[in-house]
């Protein structure tokens, strides 16, 4: 099989690959960037709230048009996972059960996959995973140390491992295509 690899894909690899010694010994970027900022409850949700549906949306689309079972069978966990977390935010936030709004941002991904090309799509949803999960675990992690509810922030707490693991899948998807 041939491997495809875009100028983004290839530098969230390098992102990825600790370049030096002096580089490997700085904190994780996740701490340094909650030690930066803090995100307040209602932007928290926000974020959450389209970058969770976009999760499942782009997922969905994933287990119709992806080529490898492997892809396939990370859609379906994405699914599943972003379901079981949006459920959580939701009782953690006290969120109505209106259905979630996408982003221009997320609205925009999720057009640009409906239109990929078979050949485009894979490589193009593992693309978007890899940052999607790269934004999510470095917000979870701000929140959990510095949100201001308590309950979102043990939520954001719970959920930042799961979204680790998820960035961890993804990071091995980037290397087998």
């Amino acid at each position: 099989m041939k491997k495809t690899f875009t100028a983004a894909s290839l530098a969230l690899a390098l992102l990825a690959t600790p370049l030096s010694p002096a580089f490997a010994a700085m904190p994780a970027s996740a701490d340094t960037a909650a030690a930066a900022f803090n995100v307040d409850k209602a932007s928290f949700v926000e974020q959450v709230t389209s970058s969770n549906q976009f999760e499942i949306e782009s997922s969905k689309l994933a287990e119709e048009k992806a080529r490898d079972a492997d892809v396939k069978e990370f859609a379906r966990q994405m699914i599943a996972d972003h379901t079981k977390a949006g459920e959580g935010l939701k009782t953690a936030a006290k969120l109505d059960d209106a259905a979630p709004a996408l982003s221009p941002k997320h609205a925009a991904m999720i057009e640009t996959l409906k239109g990929a090309s078979e050949q485009d799509f894979q490589p193009l949803y593992i693309e978007m995973q890899t940052v999607a999960h790269m934004e999510a675990v470095t917000l979870f992690a701000t929140y959990a140390k510095g949100g201001d509810d308590a309950a979102v922030k043990a939520f954001a707490a719970e959920t930042l491992p799961k979204l680790e693991m998820h960035k961890a899948h993804v990071m091995k998807l980037v290397a087998a295509h």
